[in-house]
């Protein structure tokens, strides 16, 4: 029952887009969906600078015309005069999620106090998702994934999980995940039977 979903990939750094860094954004990211959804899906990545018009360019740009149901960005939300993206995000949306960001800041409190200096945001454009994350590989999976103890049991819910109900609420395509990552919750009466 599942459906195929385009996902857009942004990585936001002046130095990876100038080739001086090699960008680790958008490989965490393909790793990650890779585990995570059993739903077909294909991305449209973006490697882009620091800029806000680019930024937001390259957002509607995938949400308008490349058809992403979700966009996932990282970098570009501390505190630094650079540090863009939330602005063009929100600039972007329709609708703000503040769940999203209230959510990875708790998670990413269990592993730095710095959490606190993170910005991100999430917003809908139209029928696109679109949410800001942290800009290191085990900082985005963290928030993704959640928690886990030392037995791998999961102690706090990663933000994924709320993620494919989100988009059924938007009228996007059903997807689904693999449960030993994350499993998607959806009210009982959302939930498709399994093919």
């Amino acid at each position: 029952m599942s459906e195929h979903i385009k996902i857009g990939l942004v990585s936001i750094s002046d130095r990876a887009s100038d080739g001086r860094y090699e960008d680790q954004g958008i490989p965490a990211l393909k790793d990650w969906l890779g585990k995570a959804l059993t739903s077909p899906w294909s991305a449209e990545t973006r490697l882009i600078p620091d800029e806000r018009p680019i930024i937001e360019r390259t957002l509607i740009e995938l949400a308008d015309r490349a058809g992403c149901s979700l966009i996932l960005t990282t970098g570009g939300t501390g505190p630094s005069p650079r540090d863009v993206t939330p602005e063009a995000t929100l600039a972007v949306g329709d609708k703000e999620m503040p769940g999203y960001g209230e959510e990875m800041r708790r998670i990413s409190l269990n592993f730095v106090p710095t959490a606190i200096l993170s910005r991100q945001v999430a917003v809908i454009r139209g029928k696109t998702l679109i949410i800001n994350l942290p800009g290191q590989p085990k900082s985005i999976k963290e928030t993704l994934e959640g928690v886990r103890a030392a037995d791998g049991s999961v102690v706090h819910v990663g933000i994924f999980a709320a993620t494919p109900y989100c988009i059924d609420l938007m009228g996007g395509p059903y997807i689904e995940t693999d449960a030993a990552v994350i499993k998607a919750w959806r009210p009982k009466h959302a939930v498709r039977p399994q093919a």
